[in-house]
């Protein structure tokens, strides 16, 4: 398993949204590996409009997992309509 670093922009008025896509990407996670952290850092600006919207809901999770997980994490990000943008990348060691 590798470290990996995901941050995750949600639509900021969607909290019920919001969590239940959440707790399915911690359970994706979970099957596969392990959640280091999570930080909320809440509501912020973004730094240009997607979609006319000006802001979102950050979520930074540190976790480790396979790739299979990664996968599967990325897929449910695209598909979901409250993820304005996602990012993953692998943390060196």
């Amino acid at each position: 398993m590798r470290k990996y670093e995901g941050m995750f922009i949600f639509l900021p008025n969607a909290e019920e949204k919001r969590v239940q896509v959440m707790e399915r990407l911690k359970g994706i996670i979970e099957e596969n590996g392990k959640i280091d952290t999570i930080d909320e850092w809440g509501d912020r600006k973004l730094a240009y409009l997607i979609d006319d919207i000006g802001e979102g809901y950050y979520v930074l999770v540190n976790f480790q997992a396979d790739a299979e997980a990664i996968l599967e994490l990325e897929r449910i990000s695209k598909i979901s309509d409250n993820i304005m943008r996602y990012m993953i990348i692998r943390d060196e060691d």
